[in-house]
């Protein structure tokens, strides 16, 4: 296996870092790994903020539902989808900007950030350093946006805790391949292999002397308890996208 494919292979998510600061140099490769990944027609629809500061560190672990991890991580990255440039690239153009009308452009986005973001936490990851994404930043993305202080166009997506750690948490079970690899045509038949996760997820529960919970009970539990998670509905309109429904009930 190559080191690409081992780094990849051997991803765990890290919430405990040591108080040694990620480099200057070390994070600007992240970055420009972040940076080189690929994007639709090129137009590069990615910001990443990093924030070293202890305080906005703390007040976006608080936004992000009280994470510690991310108050504790030295740097914390946040990922957001950028239409303000397209905007502006229309202004200078002089080419109207219709963009926020169109759902495709959310999808975008987010598949935008999705691709950078793992570029991040490969390049990350190669270079020694521990991290776990962040979805918690999409709780309250109105604090978010002010305290980043985010033009209009410009959407906070995901967070991403980088640091050196101590330690190696366990790997948590993935899904068979065969439920994710579906030849032709989409397979319907899961059953099987919902079970073989919830195995692989208790036994690992119970060597790690925790209380065994299936991990189908976790993930429909968790849809169950937020059928809204965050404030998205309301700030995506704020922030200038107007696609699809997003009016307020």
């Amino acid at each position: 296996m190559n080191e690409v494919l081992s780094t990849l292979a051997n991803h765990r998510s890290y919430r405990d870092y040591s108080r040694r600061p990620v480099e200057q140099e070390v994070l600007e490769k992240i970055i420009r790994a972040a940076q080189a990944a690929p994007s639709w027609i090129n137009g590069q629809h990615v910001t990443i903020i990093s924030v070293r500061d202890e305080e906005r560190r703390r007040e976006l672990s608080v936004l992000s539902g009280n994470q510690k991890h991310v108050a504790g991580a030295p740097v914390f990255l946040v990922f957001c989808m950028d239409f303000y440039r397209a905007k502006l690239a229309g202004e200078i153009e002089k080419i109207p900007f219709d963009a926020e009308r169109d759902v495709d452009a959310l999808l975008t986005g987010a598949t935008d950030v999705g691709i950078a973001l793992e570029a991040a936490i490969v390049a990350a990851e190669s270079l020694g350093l521990g991290i776990i994404p962040i979805g918690g930043v999409r709780r309250n993305t109105r604090g978010v946006i002010e305290l980043l202080q985010l033009p209009k166009y410009v959407f906070p997506v995901v967070g991403l805790c980088v640091g050196y750690t101590e330690g190696q948490p366990p790997k948590q079970p993935r899904l068979p391949l065969g439920a994710v690899w579906h030849e032709e045509s989409y397979n319907p038949d899961q059953i099987g292999y919902l079970r073989e996760i919830n195995e692989a997820q208790r036994q690992l529960l119970k060597e790690a002397g925790l209380e065994a919970r299936d991990w189908t009970s976790r993930v429909a539990s968790f849809f169950a308890a937020n059928p809204e998670y965050g404030d998205a509905k309301r700030t995506l309109k704020e922030q200038g996208f107007t696609c699809g429904n997003l009016k307020e009930e």
